[in-house]
């Protein structure tokens, strides 16, 4: 029981199971719907990157390694500034949707090095030139490059080439949950001394602005070292701060001569300290100044070459005398020994050290991605930001039938600049890896995205904030069964309460599906895009016409799959409590309807031994869309497993599934499960078990799906053979694309048409590993196929597990895949333990590609580190391919 545990175990007891303060501070507010109050729905023009200095938000505040409260009523930033640069750096800057040759796209250098759940120690790390910020460079080239052409990344404008930088690392050590130390390192890389300014920053979120409050917040200057911080529902807190070349103080509100030409009634504005620090404007009236909403002490610091400089701040509600008394650095050692006591604890031992750093950065990317999230659509569509009126055109635009959704919440988000908002099918994932190391709350997040002001009252889970009406994937009963057994085997008891409430909501979720995915009521389902953007020939969340419907064959998996969801759900459930022994059967007889229909209703393409969509049009017949992708993969993930004691506990339950598959036979229909021949458990899946190995034919074959990173998207068969069909007169076309989208679906920043997606590599190496499970020695498969060797699915799913590992680990020469051309930067002293977790990886190489920072479902590369580990009974040295190696050629010689 570490320290960590004894503060999570407090936390648990709580109706939200959260600390008060934590890194819940977005890194990007600018440019998303929440702040868009355009008449149509333009949020990247509406609120772009230049309007963040001096424009106030609405619905939350960003900063640069950031904190706040878990209402974001007081945050905590720091701002920078080189010298050179026409703005500080007080965010992280990035090209908006239609800047970039591939969409948004964050352009720093910036790492979530360390982090705890209850944010007792975090690090972050900012890589800040010295030169002037490429601003207008990294515009001006992206805009310049087409779709074909890969981003101009900052690396590529020379900024970094000499190491003219300052890493900038902020460490937060909490003292008591409300009282946070505060050490800000400046460390020169460069061979030259260099000056830098620096800013640690407190203020208010302004609410009082849009809502009308008379009880509007005030930081008060007390003396040099310390202001006061007065909220009415917060209460005092005190930044404590070593004596400051300046001190200024001003008001988080809009520079109204900046964003719309109106004179300011004062100098005290959102961006007050640009002006001042960069061109000496207003100095005296903000020293003078002894309240506001916005405050900043000022260090001007020289650094000599490979040297660092130490600035302490602390945050804390308790007045003190001395709130830098001696030995009070010991904190950050005593915090940063529990973190490393917590992970010991929690991670498998004896891995190499570059393995363990893997799974750290990954989780603690994940802590840090929580995030204050704040939206009242109905408020939303229904009043104006002070800069519009409320527009008519909105009142029936984006969301306006999710009025009833009103968030406030912390939530863990896939990449808190590139995707600053929620997404319910990454959220499942996340929830994965965040029960590794605090399963009460990726319980709590699974719950809260079903609670009735999420989930709307028909059934429908919110997608993202861009079009809460979009389907994504239902995978949060697969992800509640994941979270449920991971914390069983770590506590020795499942949490049946969690699964019982998860499971209630579920079946409201459920039963609109069928009543509004399945408009033939033939249990083929659609669901439109289902997350992954550009996989189809054309938008698959855009009608055809009213002749034409499109028959999914993910649609119909994914549903197979949450069928079989509910049903292990009711299954473990009933065990404890028989009032749920009918609903198990209830699901049981519907996934066999739907392993029929796609099985025996034109899905299933004979001669290429693969699933497709088909498109069912009016007096013709049915097309299949022959694009081999993870549409047809998907294919794969229902498949589950009863044991015979579970059976014997449920003896209706058996009787009637007994019944239905003697009916089933009698009268020659599709019955798609397999029996132990020791009879011990029942193999319930999508595939008969020649389908079965029909695809793993072609997922591991390497000119096809597999690649050294793991499986792609896409097959790689259409690099050399696109796909086309005409429609209607007009031609879709499709073909691998390995790296970037070329297309511009869904925005055009992120492809599935090739590259390799953590998320659905995890899918596809857990369901394998279900297979292996049931079928073990009995069924080998070549793998690689064609080359003779032929393993065990369990040890195929280590295989897989080790490709998609190998994109972050480093190889004999000091490189790591995902960083590509950039592997000089990354292998230069200082840097070499750094890894980022990237969205999706080049099907071909593994370079890391689209969102940087997307240790939300990345993140799930510390499980299959977890996993691996534990297959290989605890070794984790990328190695069991070699030592099946004999395995295999021994198959070989019995073929």
């Amino acid at each position: 029981m570490t320290a960590e545990h004894q503060r999570l175990s407090v936390n648990a007891l709580r109706k939200i199971p959260l600390e008060q303060w934590g890194p819940y501070l977005s890194e990007r507010q600018w440019g998303t719907v929440r702040e868009d109050y355009s008449a149509y729905g333009d949020a990247w023009n509406y609120f772009p990157f230049k309007h963040a200095h001096s424009r106030a938000y609405r619905w939350g505040e960003d900063g640069l390694a950031g904190i706040c409260d878990f209402f974001g009523n007081l945050c905590f930033a720091i701002a920078l500034w080189n010298g050179k640069d026409k703005i500080l750096k007080e965010r992280l800057f990035g090209l908006g949707n239609g800047e970039g040759n591939h969409g948004e796209d964050v352009k720093e250098l910036y790492h979530h090095l360390d982090n705890v759940p209850t944010h007792y120690y975090m690090e972050y790390l900012y890589k800040y030139p010295q030169q002037a910020f490429p601003y207008e460079d990294l515009l001006q080239k992206n805009r310049e490059r087409s779709k074909l052409d890969p981003e101009y990344e900052i690396l590529d404008t020379g900024v970094f080439d000499n190491n003219e930088y300052f890493d900038v690392l902020v460490t937060y050590a909490k003292k008591s949950p409300q009282d946070i130390l505060i050490k800000i390192d400046v460390t020169n890389r460069a061979e030259k001394a260099a000056s830098i300014t620096v800013l640690p920053t407190l203020w208010f979120y302004n609410r009082w602005s849009y809502i009308g409050t008379d009880q509007k917040p005030e930081i008060t200057y007390l003396n040099k070292t310390a202001v006061k911080a007065s909220h009415h529902r917060l209460g005092n807190y005190y930044l404590y701060f070593q004596k400051p070349d300046d001190c200024f103080l001003t008001e988080n509100e809009t520079n109204t001569e900046k964003i719309s030409g109106e004179p300011n009634p004062s100098a005290f504005v959102k961006d007050a300290f640009h002006d001042a620090i960069i061109e000496g404007k207003h100095i005296a009236e903000l020293r003078q100044n002894k309240k506001g909403t916005k405050f900043s002490p000022v260090y001007k610091l020289k650094v000599a070459a490979g040297a660092t400089k130490t600035i302490y701040c602390r945050l804390s509600n308790k007045w003190v005398d001395n709130a830098f008394i001696a030995g009070f650095e010991k904190v950050f050692l005593s915090r940063k020994e529990e973190a490393n006591d917590f992970y010991a604890a929690i991670l498998p031992a004896g891995m190499n050290a570059d393995m363990a750093r893997i799974q750290r950065q990954a989780l603690a990317g994940l802590l840090w991605s929580k995030q204050y999230y704040h939206f009242d659509v109905e408020r939303w569509i229904n009043t104006g930001d002070g800069e519009n009126p409320p527009s008519a055109n909105r009142l029936g635009g984006r969301n306006h039938d999710w009025k009833h959704l009103k968030n406030q919440d912390i939530i863990a988000m896939p990449d808190k600049w590139e995707y600053p908002w929620y997404a319910a099918w990454d959220l499942a994932f996340h929830c994965i890896s965040m029960a590794v190391v605090d399963p009460c709350f990726a319980k709590h997040q699974l719950l809260l995205i079903m609670r009735e002001w999420y989930m709307k009252p028909d059934g429908q889970l919110p997608a993202y904030e861009w079009n809460f009406s979009d389907v994504n994937p239902p995978v949060q009963g697969w992800a509640a069964l994941q979270v449920y057994y991971i914390e069983k085997r770590k506590a020795g008891k499942g949490d049946i309460v969690f699964l019982k409430k998860v499971f209630q909501k579920l079946l409201i979720n459920f039963t609109w599906w069928l009543n509004r995915k399945d408009v033939s009521g033939n249990n083929l389902f659609e669901g439109g895009f289902l997350g992954l953007d550009n996989i189809g020939v054309f938008n698959r969340s855009t009608p055809l016409g009213n002749d034409m419907q499109l028959e999914q064959a993910d649609g119909t998996s994914w549903m197979a799959m949450y069928a079989l969801n509910m049903l292990e759900m009711a299954l473990e459930i009933a065990v404890h409590d028989i009032a749920f022994e009918d609903t198990a059967t209830k699901f049981f007889e519907q996934f066999v309807l739907i392993a029929e229909a796609l099985n025996e209703h034109g899905l299933w393409n004979e001669e290429d031994k693969f699933f497709y969509d088909t498109l069912s049009i009016a007096g013709s017949t049915p097309l299949q869309l022959r694009i081999q992708s993870i549409v047809g993969l998907t294919t794969l993930f229902a498949v589950s497993a009863i044991d015979k004691k579970t059976l014997d506990k449920l003896s209706d339950f058996k009787k009637r599934i007994t019944w239905f598959e003697n009916y089933r036979k009698r009268n020659k229909l599709f019955w798609p499960n397999e029996e132990k021949s020791n009879g011990e458990s029942i193999l319930l899946s999508l595939l008969p078990k020649e389908r079965l190995v029909y695809l793993l034919e072609r997922l591991l074959n390497e000119d096809e799906f597999l690649s050294e990173g793991g499986i792609r998207a896409l097959s790689k068969h259409h690099e050399k053979h696109p796909y086309s069909v005409t429609i209607n007169g007009i031609s879709y076309d499709a073909q691998y694309d390995p790296g970037d989208s070329t297309s511009d679906l869904f925005g055009g920043n992120s492809n599935w048409r090739g590259p390799v997606w953590i998320p659905i590599n995890y899918l596809i190496i857990q369901s394998i590993r279900k297979y292996g499970s049931f079928y073990g020695n009995s069924l080998q498969v070549e793998y690689p196929a064609k080359s003779g060797k032929f393993l065990t699915l369990a040890k195929i799913a280590d295989g897989l597990t080790e490709r998609v590992i190998s994109l972050f680990k480093k190889d004999e020469n000091g490189n790591r895949r995902l960083f590509g051309d950039y592997n000089w930067f990354y292998k230069q002293p200082g840097n070499e333990h750094l890894v980022l977790f990237y969205e999706y990886f080049h099907g071909d190489n593994g370079r890391g590609l689209g969102a940087s920072h997307q240790t939300g479902w990345t993140s799930l590369v510390a499980e299959l580190i977890n996993e691996l580990h534990h297959s290989n009974n605890g070794k984790t040295d990328l190695a069991s391919e070699a030592a099946t190696a004999e395995e295999g050629q021994g198959q070989e010689g019995e073929e």
